[in-house]
Formats: C-alpha cells, structure tokens, sequence
C-alpha cells in the first residue's frame, strides 16, 4: 500500500519514549536500528483509514515494555521512496487516527528538509 500525506508537527511526546531503553532495543532487534528520538508525523486522507486500521488490527509485530509505558504495534515502511522506517501504532497516543508516525534512524525533518505542510509519501 502506497499513501500520501502532510507533515506536520507532533506533541513533542515519542522522543521521551523513544529515548527509553527497551524501547529502542527492541527496535534495533526487530528492525536493524535504533529510532531517532522523534517521529515523522504526517496527516493522511480519511479515504485511507480503513485499510490502515485493518493493517493496525491485525498487524503482529508488538513490543511490550516494561511497566508503565504502553505497548507498541510497528510495521516497516519506506518514506519518499528511500528512507526505510516504520509507522508506530502506540496503544497510548492523543493523536487523531489519521496521524501517522514514522520512525528511522535519522532526524527526517533535516535530512529531507522537511517542514509543515509538506506532501511525503509511505509506502507499507
């Protein structure tokens, strides 16, 4: 599946959990790096929802961490045809369900030169 988006900024909260231990462990593990402590959050279409939560439902890679913290559901994607990350599906999230967060080793913003408003696309 192939989507695009609008970035746009978060709520500064995933580089505290990011930053935390067992979460970028687990990362380094599952998917070959350890996640800049932040997220890529970009807004998509409604038309995609439903494919999305149906990938969100039944997606199987979760890591769980230690108490306190919420699980998290992941699947591996490629933004802009190049950069290769995941979305994140965090249990415990504020955003509306048409934002979704992407993960990579590096800080996507001043790597792409990215700002608000701008058209990316994921690819999962």
């Amino acid at each position: 599946m192939k989507i695009t988006g609008e970035v746009t900024t978060g709520l500064g909260k995933a580089a505290y959990f990011l930053s935390q231990e067992f979460y970028s462990r687990k990362f380094k593990k599952n998917l070959g790096f350890v996640p800049f402590p932040g997220t890529l959050n970009v807004i998509v279409n409604e038309e995609y929802l439903d494919e999305i939560n149906e990938i969100k439902v039944n997606c199987k890679n979760l890591i769980k961490p230690d108490e306190g913290f919420g699980a998290v559901k992941y699947i591996e994607a490629i933004l802009n045809d190049k950069i290769k990350g995941a979305i994140v599906f965090p249990a415990k999230t504020t955003h509306e369900e048409n934002y979704l967060e992407f993960i990579s080793q590096n800080k996507l913003r001043d790597e792409l030169n990215l700002n608000d408003g701008d058209i990316v696309s994921l690819e999962f």
